[in-house]
């Protein structure tokens, strides 16, 4: 039997278990769920898939999504 296991990585160090695998590069909230663009507003706490590490031992596999936090500026892009 094979375990896979996900976890977000927040730039301060925090780890959150999730779901599922993420796209690198995708914008996501804080629960790792990824956002549909044009954003509606560049006022969110919005994370961008910065890097991902898998680690595989015997019958585990853990992956980390690292995370960078976008900026309200660098949220306008994604914007209406």
């Amino acid at each position: 039997m094979h375990i896979s296991e996900f976890f977000l990585v927040f730039p301060e160090g925090d780890v959150q278990e999730i779901q599922g695998r993420l796209p690198f590069n995708a914008l996501v909230d804080m629960n790792g769920n990824v956002l549909r663009l044009p954003l509606p507003t560049n006022k969110m706490i919005v994370f961008r898939v910065a890097g991902i590490k898998t680690e595989e031992r015997k019958g585990v596999s853990e992956t980390f999504h690292f995370l960078d936090l976008l900026s309200a500026e660098e949220l306008l892009e994604y914007t209406a």
